[in-house]
């Protein structure tokens, strides 16, 4: 179906409430009768024209539009014709002055030709009264143009408000959108951080130790084998649910694994001293149930701690995991007294600072940092009740 361009169709519109002015001003100048005027002539109906031409620019210019309009009415005027009420030709440019926003310079128009007629009118005899009566119709014309103007204005301005909201509010769903993309593509990258690098220190040292006995004692070698392979399928399963997030088809999915929690933590632990290191450990795992949240940070937090001892600690001889139990606050501490506490706090890398991020995550406190003499010190405090 064919449809007009947006343009054409408002100049179609114009040249139309043109052609409708221009029919009521001829047929007023046409119909006046008023005592002591000249007779009409051709150039009386060519001013009906003139005054009716000027709407062909009301959109583009509507204040001078009414000025013009309103200069050839009064040229109409004192040329002493017949007279005829001049909201005839000045309702619609009133309007277009007023919804344009030009209030305070339309006004004067009416104002001046209002009183303009109704002097003249009793300066020729009429009551004032009913000069009255006679200029009201033509004054609730015009006070209902420019009432109409400025409601219309009124009504596009809110409109533009709610579009100016809706568009902002949309803007708004979106960054949040983007926060969260950028915050689960965080967790997504902490947990394969905490996963790869915990398995890959305990495989590194499981299978050096399994090469170092390999011909002396084949039976501990292949202990640290099975440990490998245990290592690396409890790997690979973290992994596999870690990234199911990203196979959801576009769904919104959270990982909620409740095996990672402090509930692993002494497969952790045997993990770590079949890894060859002794590990003491201090706490009550019975105390209560941890949120999810809360769970996993401290795992991974642990986990991470245990990983960087045997990566960074060098000949540690031993550490130590404390959890100890606080009315809003579970706090954890892992030490150790290996020798090479400056390059585990130099290397702990994304390590440390993902350490951090969970603490913090979760309205949490945390510090590592390395002891005075030997070793380095992870402590974590962390809400029972996540934020």
């Amino acid at each position: 179906m064919f449809e007009l361009r947006p343009a054409v169709r408002r100049w179609m519109v114009d040249a139309a409430v043109a052609v409708v002015v221009l029919a009521a001003a001829e047929i007023a100048i046409a119909t006046g009768r008023e005592a002591h005027s000249v007779s009409r002539d051709w150039l009386a109906y060519v001013l009906g024209v003139v005054m009716a031409a000027p709407l062909l620019l009301r959109r583009r210019s509507p204040a001078a539009a009414l000025y013009i309009v309103s200069a050839v009415l009064l040229l109409f005027y004192a040329l002493g014709y017949p007279g005829f009420p001049p909201s005839v030709v000045l309702a619609v440019p009133l309007y277009d002055a007023v919804l344009a926003g030009y209030l305070w310079r339309a006004l004067p128009v009416p104002v001046a030709f209002l009183s303009m007629g109704y002097v003249v009118a009793v300066r020729d005899g009429m009551p004032p009264l009913d000069a009255v009566a006679v200029f009201l119709p033509s004054m609730a014309l015009v006070v209902v143009a420019m009432l109409l103007g400025a409601l219309v204005r009124s009504r596009r301005a809110y409109a533009g408000e709610v579009r100016q909201r809706l568009r902002l509010a949309e803007e708004q769903r979106r960054r949040e959108a983007e926060r969260q993309v950028a915050e689960e593509r965080l967790r997504i990258a902490r947990e394969l951080h905490d996963t790869v690098a915990h398995a890959i220190a305990t495989i590194t040292v499981q299978s050096g130790a399994a090469l170092h006995l390999i011909d002396q004692d084949p039976a501990r070698a292949r202990d640290a084998l099975k440990a490998i392979r245990q290592t690396g399928k409890a790997a690979l399963g973290e992994m596999r649910t870690t990234l199911g997030v990203l196979r959801a088809d576009g769904e919104s999915v959270l990982v909620t694994d409740r095996d990672v929690g402090l509930d692993r933590l002494p497969d952790l632990l045997a993990a770590v001293r079949a890894a060859g290191l002794e590990v003491g450990f201090d706490g009550d795992m019975s105390s209560r149930r941890l949120p999810e949240p809360v769970d996993r940070a401290a795992y991974r937090i642990l986990q991470e701690s245990l990983t960087n001892v045997l990566r960074h600690a060098g000949s540690a001889a031993r550490a130590q995991v404390r959890l100890a139990w606080e009315p809003e606050w579970i706090a954890i501490e892992v030490t150790d007294d290996g020798v090479s506490a400056e390059a585990e706090a130099s290397g702990g890398g994304h390590g440390l600072a993902g350490m951090r991020e969970r603490a913090e995550g979760l309205g949490g406190w945390f510090e590592a940092g390395p002891l005075r003499g030997r070793g380095f010190r992870v402590r974590v405090r962390l809400p029972l009740e996540a934020e």
